[in-house]
């Protein structure tokens, strides 16, 4: 099933706020992505009734299993895709950038390649 952009940039974003703070909560989101708390408040209950976040009732948020493969694999496509921009002479800015817009369209078959060419080149080390 597909989900929107923007639900995959929720979930990306609490996997990376997880790996970073032992506790994830809607403020530290709207922080993050520099949205207001009650846009945030909305999305997490979207994702929430969609089966892809669990919210505790102290507010705690954490990723369902689905919830978890979705932020797994825009999480490993946006780093592989800056890294490899990087590595091919744009400035990381850029490639930070343009890597989270191409993260959500590139098919699973293309990035398999990218990712295949780009370890059997040693462009890019893994994470």
């Amino acid at each position: 099933m597909k989900i929107q952009e923007s639900a995959e940039n929720y979930l990306e974003t609490i996997l990376i706020l997880s790996k970073r703070k032992p506790s994830v909560r809607s403020i530290d989101i709207a922080n993050e992505l520099g949205f207001s708390k009650p846009s945030v408040s909305v999305a997490m209950k979207n994702l929430r009734l969609n089966g892809y976040v669990l919210m505790d009732k102290e507010g705690y948020i954490g990723l369902t299993e689905a919830g978890r493969k979705i932020a797994e694999t825009m999480y490993e496509r946006h780093t592989l895709l800056s890294k490899w921009l990087i590595t091919l002479g744009v400035d990381e800015k850029t490639a930070v950038e343009d890597a989270c817009r191409i993260e959500h369209v590139i098919s699973a078959k293309s990035f398999d390649a990218i990712k295949k060419h780009v370890f059997s080149n040693a462009d890019i080390q893994e994470r």
